[in-house]
């Protein structure tokens, strides 16, 4: 949430962020138009109490005197209820300002791309090369099949489209890939393991910055439940409405599995796991002094590609355009993966840094060397999704006679196991 100070101290700096990532000026001027209203309701209410005040005191001076004061009295009650009435409108007002500023979003970072969409995006930096082959890649989902590690239609009939159900080794290798993940971020990069809960409340879904914009993407469960699109709800919301007891930066990590209803991916590729409604990932969550966030955000990028490096697999990291950016956030890099099945680049991270706007919404707060109390900067990043890791592992992987050979980082995660072998 964007801080209404700046939005009335710097209002046009707001509107132009807001316009070079194509975000509509609507709520921003519904906010502005009722922070002027605000502004002079409560001048007047509070110039109405003192009125109050002042007849109050008159009005003891003259019963003291035994004078007559009913003409008075019904005055200021008639003051008392205008001032009931003004109290009411402001609490409204209050209603809609933090409505409309849950939905402005956040603004970018001057350092990123201009640009309307993902076209304007910057490749920052590639890692490794394509390996080529001396046969026709095949794309994961018959790689797998014949792996037998898939049976979509079993998942299907079990739930829907977009459920992926693992069998044998492709459940061991996904549960090999999340050890291993959890593993090198809490024993190498310094981050904290958390197991949380996979349903957050409303409160939670709004301190992130999924609601109330992305509400048709998510799946809401009964009792004001929502079923978690993303570790980073439950893992940010840790220190909601708190003051952080330790010094900063705090690191956490947690795997999960998500929830995405991907209302607004109607066209998109749904064959096989590439883009499904529930998946496995784990998350990074930074929580940092706001001086160092941005190079807090460079060392997360490196987090998440020390995954992949170890994997030995060819990705690039892309710097997001002012149009391409998440919601809530002011800068995101996404890594992608090359999948050779596919002929194309695979997302398997986004790393952002939302500065205070999250912070704002979740009340998430530090105490600063002065002794004061200020919002947090926090950060999060996939480290890192797991079905389109899946896909470049398999298809990367993929030999003539349809087995698998495996990055040489997971066997110990695999019991020893270096290659998965067709089965039949």
């Amino acid at each position: 949430m964007l801080d209404i100070k700046l939005i009335r101290d710097q209002e046009d700096k707001v509107r132009q962020g807001l316009l070079s990532r194509g975000a509509s000026l609507e709520f921003l001027d519904a906010v502005v138009a009722d922070a002027t209203v605000r502004r002079r309701l409560v001048t007047e209410v509070e110039n109405l109490k003192n009125q109050r005040n002042v007849v109050s005191k008159e009005i003891g001076m003259l019963k003291s005197k035994g004078q007559d004061t009913a003409a008075t009295q019904k005055s200021m009650r008639e003051l008392g209820d205008l001032i009931v009435q003004k109290d009411n409108e402001v609490r409204e007002i209050d209603g809609r300002l933090k409505d409309n500023l849950l939905r402005i979003p956040n603004l970018p970072h001057s350092s990123l791309p201009d640009g309307c969409d993902a076209a304007a995006n910057v490749v920052a930096r590639t890692h490794g090369v394509a390996r080529t082959f001396a046969f026709q890649p095949k794309g994961h989902v018959d790689v797998g099949e014949r792996l037998g590690i898939f049976d979509f239609a079993r998942g299907a009939r079990m739930t829907g489209s977009g459920f992926p159900l693992y069998l044998g080794q492709g459940a061991k290798l996904q549960r090999a890939l999340i050890q291993f993940m959890l593993d090198l971020h809490t024993t190498e990069h310094g981050y904290t393991e958390m197991l949380p809960p996979f349903v957050v409340n409303t409160a939670s879904m709004i301190g992130t910055g999924q609601l109330p914009k992305m509400a048709e993407d998510m799946y809401h469960a009964t009792d004001d439940l929502w079923l978690i699109p993303t570790a980073e709800v439950p893992v940010t919301n840790y220190y909601r409405d708190d003051v952080i007891d330790k010094p900063l930066p705090v690191y956490l990590t947690a795997y999960t599995p998500c929830f995405r209803r991907e209302a607004g991916a109607a066209g998109k590729e749904t064959r096989g796991i590439i883009r499904v409604h529930q998946f496995d990932k784990v998350e990074m969550v930074k929580f940092v002094e706001p001086s160092t966030s941005y190079a807090e955000l460079e060392s997360l990028v490196v987090n998440a590609e020390d995954v992949l490096q170890r994997l030995g697999l060819h990705y690039r990291v892309l710097s997001l355009c002012k149009g391409d950016i998440s919601f809530a956030a002011a800068k995101c890099y996404d890594i992608e993966l090359w999948a050779p099945g596919q002929n194309g680049w695979l997302e398997v991270s986004s790393c952002s840094n939302f500065e205070s706007f999250q912070a704002r919404r979740a009340n998430i707060r530090y105490r600063r060397a002065d002794g004061k109390l200020d919002f947090v900067h926090t950060l999060n990043g996939s480290g890192v999704a797991l079905p389109r890791l899946m896909v470049a592992i398999l298809e990367n992987g993929q030999e003539a006679d349809g087995s698998v050979t495996l990055p040489e980082a997971i066997v110990p995660y695999m019991g020893g196991i270096r290659r998965l072998d067709p089965v039949g």
